[in-house]
């Protein structure tokens, strides 16, 4: 949302939260309780969803305060899907499934990028939760070393989406050097581009941690894309990146 004594004429028009498109999700690696009031002190109404990055909740002092702080905000919350990973792995996905409940997580991600369990038992797990909670899956490894081909992709995200997801995530880590990314963070644009001919695009998160990854998703595919793994510092960098107030973007929509 623009100041309103900024009156600039032919802005983007951003959707309003809740929304289902131009999505911003964050990525919380471990911010204190003051930093998250900080943070929302100014992102909150850029902000749609946090997650709590990969198993660090597990280890996160006064958890249900912090998980607080972020809904008492409108903001949901979600455990990094890792943190799913690490339950499943042990026989302990109702323990996973306990363990939302007790701290009002509505919310959750379901991945497989460090185990390896078939695409049907993943579907299970999303048919379950999605009982209880708001479902969001990630397909694609974070082994860069592994490359899913194109036809895969398709096939995962539309079961997952008939599983019963709400957001389909496309894996890249923090770092953006995995999955829809090369090593070098270079955009694996004929992916996306095969993916998008069957998966809509609303209903896909993209991981885009760096600056040129989100340029390249602004560009192709608009303002109002779903980009995710964005740093707390980044968010409003990324919205003036939205609106075409950064030199990156500034021709974009004119």
């Amino acid at each position: 949302m623009v100041n309103t004594d900024f009156n600039l004429k032919n802005l983007p028009n951003r959707t309003q939260k809740p929304r289902e498109s131009g999505l911003t999700m964050v990525m919380d690696k471990g911010l204190s309780i003051p930093e998250v009031e900080q943070f929302l002190s100014v992102s909150a109404d850029l902000t749609d969803i946090v997650k709590l990055g990969f198993g660090t909740s597990a280890v996160t002092p006064n958890l249900k305060e912090k998980i607080k702080t972020y809904q008492n905000a409108g903001i949901p919350v979600y455990f990094g899907g890792t943190l799913f990973e690490a339950y499943v792995i042990r026989g302990q996905f109702e323990d996973y499934r306990r363990l939302l409940d007790t701290y009002g997580i509505t919310h959750a991600e379901i991945s497989d990028g460090s185990i390896d369990i078939s695409e049907e038992e993943k579907c299970g797990y999303i048919r379950t939760l999605a009982k209880d909670v708001t479902v969001l899956s990630e397909v694609g490894s974070k082994d860069a070393e592994k490359i899913i081909p194109p036809y895969k992709w398709i096939q995962m995200m539309q079961a997952e989406i008939d599983a019963g997801v709400w957001k389909v995530i496309a894996e890249a880590r923090e770092s953006g050097t995995v999955g829809i990314f090369r090593k070098s963070g270079e955009i694996r644009s004929g992916l996306i581009e095969e993916i998008l001919t069957k998966i809509p695009q609303d209903t896909i998160l993209w991981e885009a941690p760096l600056k040129a990854q989100q340029v390249w998703f602004l560009n192709l595919y608009g303002h109002n894309v779903n980009l995710g793994n964005i740093a707390p510092n980044e968010v409003i960098p990324l919205e003036t990146l939205r609106l075409g107030l950064r030199g990156d973007s500034f021709n974009f929509w004119l």
